[in-house]
């Protein structure tokens, strides 16, 4: 079996698993945030429960529209909030405790190796730089997760994909899985396992790890998995909660598909509107005048990340026209950057920094965009009206190029700063 299939095979206490079973496995971490917790509360109510399954196996996280945008959003977060004392939720974070989920959780050990994690947000696939089989799901799923503390899934087949060779300067993981959903298309790992390998991906960072798991959803896969390695276990040891399991591969797994891609002379990629699966490389793009720049996200709001948007934007000024946003996923990351001078740079630069929010990603406040403007940024989706009006347009990159762009104020190779 594949990493992907042993799991699966545990929790639903199965000595084997194929492609295409229908199984119920037991849930080792749920999660949802100010948008899709109320759903599943409702769901959870509707059901008839009165008690979650694990008070200590569910996370509620206010994140997407926290510090509350409006008063909507604030009656959300209300009931979020209401609920989790109720049922005395021991992982309940709010303003002020709280990171962007998909950073946030992994950083507090919560979420482990080996673990079956379902999340109410479709970049719950991020934990799977972990080991760990993690999924997005619909409210009403979780709600049915957060009474039970299990849930039905069909097992995924599994594609490998095999990235040789040395990485470039300034080519990280961002890049990595932009060429790769360039290649295959966001259909091109529709309902599948994407597991990641391969020489380059070992010299990978967690933190990059982390970005391309979290991507795999734009592919269309079910969830995508690393084998866990020594700076996986580097990462986990300080931090983990619980006793966790690695599992490694069989020999003999069985792929629907291998690829391999070398990527010694990749250059950095940019999705150009309005498809995650529009990438091209950066020398390939043209002049494109931007107006706003987003650095963060659940994809690249890491502490690397704002390290290398950092050592470009030193010494430097966003250009004139050009809001500039960063947002740290969480507040250790925040807290970090503060102690490593980091702030200072952007602040400096004429950049704005945000509490940890999930903000302009999703076009719900910190940076929505108006009719015709232009925004390169490091999140994961650049579709119609994502990040504000339907006739914005959203560039995607690493914090390299969106550091670099807004300096030039337009979309350029951070080779151009040096």
């Amino acid at each position: 079996m594949t990493i992907t299939e042993k799991i699966l095979a545990a929790h639903a206490g199965l000595d084997v698993v194929r492609p295409g079973q229908i199984i119920k496995a037991k849930v080792d971490f749920a999660l949802a945030n100010d948008i899709t917790a109320p759903l599943a509360i409702k769901a959870f109510k509707a059901a008839g429960g009165k008690k979650v399954f694990n008070k200590d196996r569910i996370a509620l996280i206010l994140d997407h529209f926290t510090p509350n945008k409006d008063i909507p959003s604030a009656i959300q977060c209300q009931e979020v909030r209401e609920f989790a004392y109720e049922q005395n939720i021991t992982h309940f974070y709010d303003v002020g405790q709280v990171g962007i989920e998909h950073v946030f959780l992994p950083e507090k050990g919560l979420v482990l190796p080996g673990d079956l994690v379902i999340g109410a947000d479709s970049h719950t696939c991020t934990y799977g730089a972990l080991g760990a089989f993690s999924t997005g799901v619909g409210s009403t799923d979780l709600g049915a997760v957060m009474l039970t503390g299990e849930i039905w899934l069909k097992v995924p087949a599994s594609t490998r994909l095999i990235y040789k060779g040395n990485l470039p300067k300034w080519v990280m993981g961002k890049d990595l899985i932009l060429h790769t959903i360039g290649d295959i298309g966001v259909e091109g790992a529709l309902y599948k396992a994407m597991e990641f390998g391969g020489e380059a991906i070992s010299q990978l960072s967690m933190d990059s790890r982390f970005t391309m798991a979290n991507m795999a959803i734009e592919a269309g896969a079910k969830n995508g998995i690393f084998i866990p390695d020594e700076k996986t276990e580097n990462y986990i040891r300080s931090r983990a909660q619980r006793k966790y399991y690695i599992y490694q591969n069989d020999e003999d797994a069985n792929y629907v598909s291998v690829k391999e891609y070398n990527i010694s002379n990749l250059e950095p990629q940019i999705a150009l509107p309005h498809s995650p699966g529009n990438v091209r490389g950066i020398s390939e793009i043209g002049e494109i005048k931007i107006d706003q720049v987003v650095i963060g996200s659940c994809t690249n709001g890491r502490i690397e990340d704002l390290q290398v948007a950092a050592s470009l934007l030193k010494g430097h000024k966003i250009a004139k026209g050009v809001r500039c946003i960063v947002i740290p996923a969480t507040q250790m990351v925040y807290l970090e950057a503060l102690r490593q001078g980091i702030i200072e740079i952007f602040i400096k630069a004429g950049a704005a920094v945000s509490t940890p929010t999930c903000g302009p990603c999703l076009g719900g406040h910190m940076g929505v965009l108006a009719p015709g403007e232009k925004a390169i940024s490091t999140t994961n989706r650049n579709f119609i009206g994502r990040m504000g009006h339907p006739q914005s347009e959203v560039y995607l990159s690493n914090p390299a190029v969106a550091a670099a762009s807004a300096i030039a104020g337009k979309i350029i190779s951070p080779e151009e700063i040096e």
